[in-house]
């Protein structure tokens, strides 16, 4: 049985330090694991206040004075998950030359792939089908992300990774983009995202840099879901085929794993 003084979620955690706050952490911990089970064997459809209050033999209205509706506990699963995929993705960049930018970027896609195939009912959670209230249409500002959405909040951390990396790749070796006059004013214009550091490349960087995320996630996506077997068995030359081809693009050199530059 956890704690149930709590303040509602979506406030932040204070830093573990009081036995409240530590009894706090904890109760939130048990929650988001019991979820995270709930999504593993009985999908999102199985995700609820009331079900994860029985795996934690505690009563439903205790649950919800943690979270005040299921919309903030799906978003806070997706904090959660986006974060653990962040922190995969950097451990794995910081192995590689903090000056080799285009080894940090394809160890960082391959860590992305190797993500999703471990766990592929928290990649559907996250990059499935929208969930409304917390990815959903509705969700996204003009701007693109709500940094007042928790869930918003950890994905523009997931994705200033890849960001950084086109900005640093851009300024050490700029690669062939297209003018902005080459671009339909209509989707020029929508090449303004708030992701962090966007706004330090031209639009055709930008544009190279969503052409990108679309392949990655796009081949990362049907691979889990198993709309490749039709055509591959072992999808993992594919899928160095198409970084090799993403390479070529940026005009990188391309190394394949475990192989020195």
């Amino acid at each position: 049985m956890v704690e149930t003084e709590v303040v509602a979620a979506g406030d932040g955690l204070p830093e573990p330090g009081s036995r409240r706050e530590r009894v706090r952490a904890a109760a939130y911990d048990e929650i988001r694991n019991a979820g995270r089970h709930l999504l593993a064997t009985e999908g999102l459809d199985g995700v609820s206040l009331r079900a994860i209050a029985r795996e934690m033999g505690m009563t439903a209205p205790a649950l919800y004075r943690y979270y005040e509706s299921r919309e903030h506990l799906l978003a806070d699963l997706c904090a959660m998950f986006f974060n653990e995929l962040r922190d995969m993705i950097q451990t794995a960049c910081d192995l590689e030359a903090t000056d080799d930018i285009a080894s940090q970027l394809m160890v960082a896609s391959r860590a992305f792939r190797r993500w999703s195939y471990e766990h592929p009912a928290e990649f559907t959670h996250l990059f499935g089908s929208p969930i409304p209230g917390v990815f959903g249409p509705e969700t996204y500002t003009p701007e693109g992300f709500d940094p007042d959405n928790p869930a918003h909040a950890a994905g523009i951390k997931f994705g200033a990774i890849f960001m950084r990396l086109f900005v640093a790749l851009w300024r050490a070796q700029p690669f062939p983009i297209p003018s902005d006059d080459q671009i339909a004013p209509a989707l020029r214009n929508q090449l303004n995202w708030n992701l962090p550091g966007a706004e330090e490349i031209p639009p055709g960087a930008r544009l190279h840099f969503l052409s990108a995320w679309v392949s990655l996630y796009g081949l990362v996506t049907m691979d889990v879901f198993g709309h490749l077997g039709w055509a591959l068995k072992d999808s993992a030359p594919f899928f160095e085929y198409e970084l090799e081809q993403l390479c070529i693009k940026l005009g990188i050199e391309y190394t394949r794993p475990n192989e020195e530059p």
